[in-house]
């Protein structure tokens, strides 16, 4: 078991943060005393605060700036992508 206070700031991170829960792509944004201020994606972006003494299941990868860089480009590609179903008239 992990915790947010191992993250770095400026770094993503793919996480697992309960055992049998979905992993997941991080960001961390900014750090104080006592908490860390994350950028979650998923469909969406969801920005949060997190103590740093929050549970983390699996830190499983810290991705390199390659990986951030082709991810950004697939990421920021769907999100012009819109499923609009068209009107049968």
């Amino acid at each position: 078991m992990y915790s947010y206070a191992l993250l770095e700031k400026g770094c993503y991170y793919l996480i697992q943060e309960k055992e049998e829960g979905p992993v997941g792509l991080i960001k961390v944004n900014m750090e104080t005393d006592h908490c860390m201020y994350v950028s979650k994606y998923n469909d969406t972006t969801l920005i949060e605060w997190k103590k740093k003494t929050d549970p983390i299941f699996d830190i499983l990868e810290l991705l390199g700036e390659d990986k951030v860089r082709a991810w950004e480009s697939v990421y920021n590609d769907n999100q012009g992508t819109f499923n609009y179903e068209e009107d049968e008239e």
